[in-house]
C-alpha cells in the first residue's frame, strides 16, 4: 500500500482539497468485513493509477469530522475528488474494474 496515503482530519485538506492531481478517498473502518476486503482492490488502483491519481484512505473512527462533513452513513464509501471537490461517490464492495471505469474520467 505504498501508493495509498494515510488521511485523517489533519491532513485531509492538504493531500485531497489541495491536490493538483485527482484524488479517491476510501472512507473506512478496521471493523468493517467489506472494508477489509476492499482494501487489496484500492492498493491495485494505486499502484495502477499512480502518477495519474492520488489514493487516500480515511478510518472513519479516526476521522470523525471529515467523515461527518462528507455525510459517510455507510461504508466502504468511495469518493472521487477534482480541484477540491467531490465530483463521484459511490458505497459499498466495487471492483477493480469498477473503480478504473471510474477514475479513467478523471486521470491526469
Amino acid at each position: 500500500m505504498e501508493n495509498v496515503v494515510e488521511l485523517n482530519d489533519l491532513n485531509f485538506d492538504k493531500e485531497v482539497k489541495e491536490s493538483n492531481l485527482p484524488v479517491l478517498v476510501d472512507f473506512y473502518a478496521t471493523w468493517c468485513g467489506p472494508c477489509r476486503k476492499q482494501i487489496p482492490v484500492v492498493s491495485n488502483i494505486a499502484d495502477k493509477f499512480a502518477g495519474k491519481v492520488k489514493v487516500g484512505k480515511l478510518n472513519v473512527d479516526e476521522g470523525q469530522r471529515k467523515s461527518m462533513e462528507y455525510g459517510i452513513a455507510s461504508i466502504p464509501a468511495l469518493m472521487v475528488f477534482k480541484n477540491g471537490e467531490v465530483v463521484e461517490s459511490v458505497s459499498g464492495l466495487h471492483s477493480e474494474s469498477q473503480l478504473a471505469m471510474l477514475l479513467h474520467k478523471y486521470a491526469s
